[in-house]
């Protein structure tokens, strides 16, 4: 092939190694912020030019060729070293700027994240934020996030974590309900309670508590628990507590704002709900000899405001 006709494919090189990052002409497409029929017709132009075929088709899969990988594992390096080159430049701009891909789960990023992005942005106006709100835990590098947001005990090795604020697990209700139902004082009372609760893997719902000032002959207690409705999203329940529903037991960002406005209090204050939800929310980001300024500049500003935690 001649020079000339190489210099002209570098861009198609480059979709094919999205294509197979991403394992759809969809999603590549979208993560390139071009049309799907842009993608497929790039795709064969690199294949006329090669004369061998990269992608194989079905109605249901696409995968590579033994050609398409080769291609693609030669020059991955190539385009990785391109990127974080170009990252490294950009930087030297006196203001931080560029696209920051963040995924966070939904409740935290409704609650909390939305607002303080908003802030970051007043300060850094060259800098566009791109949030993928999702409880699911995505791949960083596969998908294209510079940056994560989560709730979680242990951050994957294999990342850079930066840890964020302290939080933690609160049992409440609104006063309404415990007028009508009267307030438990042990843990033990909650069995004769509506438990408004997070469905697990466990066949039937329990709760765990252990006393904020052990006295030595409490222990941590872990009995089960009932409830006519139940949430895989803290939104949900703490939405169904204000009702006058039940009990809930939410992490601190969900029940915050409800119970600095009094519409929600505190339930067993003097017992600590254990194993419910992580204690610490961190930022996580796939491991990178460069850490571009836009990102740094705003896990720095996450830190910042965040360093008190959630104060329930």
């Amino acid at each position: 092939m001649e020079d000339q006709k190489i210099s002209t494919l570098w861009t198609h090189l480059h979709w094919l190694s999205v294509l197979a990052q991403q394992g759809s002409y969809t999603a590549a497409a979208a993560r390139l912020g071009v049309s799907k029929a842009a993608m497929s017709q790039r795709i064969a132009e690199l294949e006329r030019a090669a004369k061998v075929t990269l992608v194989q088709r079905t109605t249901r899969s696409l995968r590579l060729t033994e050609a398409g990988q080769r291609l693609v594992d030669d020059t991955r390096a190539s385009f990785e070293q391109i990127e974080q080159s170009f990252a490294q430049v950009r930087d030297l701009a006196a203001q931080p700027g560029g696209l920051i891909r963040v995924t966070a789960p939904v409740a935290l990023a409704r609650q909390q994240l939305v607002s303080l992005f908003a802030d970051f942005l007043k300060d850094f106006p060259e800098v566009r934020i791109e949030l993928d709100m999702s409880d699911r835990l995505s791949p960083l590098a596969t998908e294209g996030f510079d940056l994560a947001i989560r709730h979680t005990a242990r951050p994957p090795d294999t990342h850079v974590a930066w840890a964020l604020c302290y939080t933690q697990s609160v049992l409440v209700a609104t006063p309404s309900y415990l007028r009508r139902r009267g307030e438990p004082l042990t843990p033990a009372d909650l069995q004769a309670h509506n438990c408004l609760h997070y469905p697990r893997s466990q066949e039937s719902p329990a709760w765990t508590f252990e006393p904020r000032q052990p006295s030595g002959e409490a222990e941590r207690i872990t009995l089960p628990v009932s409830g006519n409705f139940a949430a895989n999203n803290s939104e949900a329940l703490r939405e169904a507590a204000l009702t006058g529903a039940g009990i809930a037991l939410l992490p601190d960002f969900s029940a915050q704002a409800a119970l600095r406005q009094g519409k929600l209090v505190r339930v067993l204050p003097a017992w600590k709900p254990v194993g419910a939800f992580a204690e610490t929310i961190y930022a996580i980001r796939p491991y990178a000899p460069h850490v571009p300024r836009a990102v740094a500049a705003l896990v720095d500003h996450l830190k910042k405001v965040l360093v008190d935690g959630f104060g329930v």
